[in-house]
């Protein structure tokens, strides 16, 4: 099976040295498992920033956001107060919208009570893998605010926890498979169950 997803095949078009930052989100993040819990609640807030917007724009603004939310820091990010609440709403470098910025630091309080419970968030993600795109969203919307359903997807799929980031006819394919995603993982241990 040779086929690209959508993203693959737009990416593998561009003209040299065009739209660089997919090129390198492409090449080296989307679909590969994230070790830290910040770098995860990082991807997350960048997903719902993303909403309404191209994530040419999110990609562009990346390195203002980390440095904006002190380098996607959950520990720190929940602890925000108004006038942090206030400094990213006059903040250029990101995107300032009052729902996106509360909903950073509502998860982030999330979050804290998720690592308490399960030691992390990456434990409380793998505590419920696998699930449907269907049950990830219910859950997600249980959980946290301003996750919908393309949020909650491209969010699951960009840090490995579901398929179709990258077809099989993508080089970077093997390279995602050798950050061990979630799931292929799941994959391999259902079908050794079976055998």
């Amino acid at each position: 099976m040779n086929s690209l997803t959508k993203y693959c095949h737009y990416v593998l078009s561009l003209e040299k040295d065009k739209d660089p930052e997919n090129k390198i989100y492409h090449d080296t993040e989307y679909g590969f498992t994230l070790k830290s819990d910040d770098e995860l609640f990082g991807r997350l807030i960048l997903e719902i920033n993303q909403a309404g917007l191209s994530w040419t724009t999110i990609l562009r603004k990346k390195e203002n956001f980390r440095k904006a939310y002190k380098d996607f820091s959950i520990k720190k990010i929940s602890k925000f107060s108004e006038k942090d609440f206030e400094r990213l709403m006059n903040d250029a470098g990101i995107i300032r919208n009052r729902l996106k910025i509360n909903a950073a630091i509502h998860n982030a309080n999330v979050i804290i009570c998720l690592q308490k419970e399960f030691g992390s968030f990456q434990n409380w993600l793998h505590s419920h893998h696998p699930k449907s795109l269907e049950e990830w969203t219910k859950l997600f919307k249980k959980t946290f605010v301003f996750v919908g359903g393309e949020i909650v997807n491209e969010f699951l799929m960009s840090t490995g926890y579901l398929e179709g980031a990258h077809g099989p006819g993508c080089p970077i394919y093997k390279k995602a498979l050798k950050s061990k995603p979630a799931w292929n993982s799941k994959k391999k241990r259902r079908s050794t169950i079976q055998k």
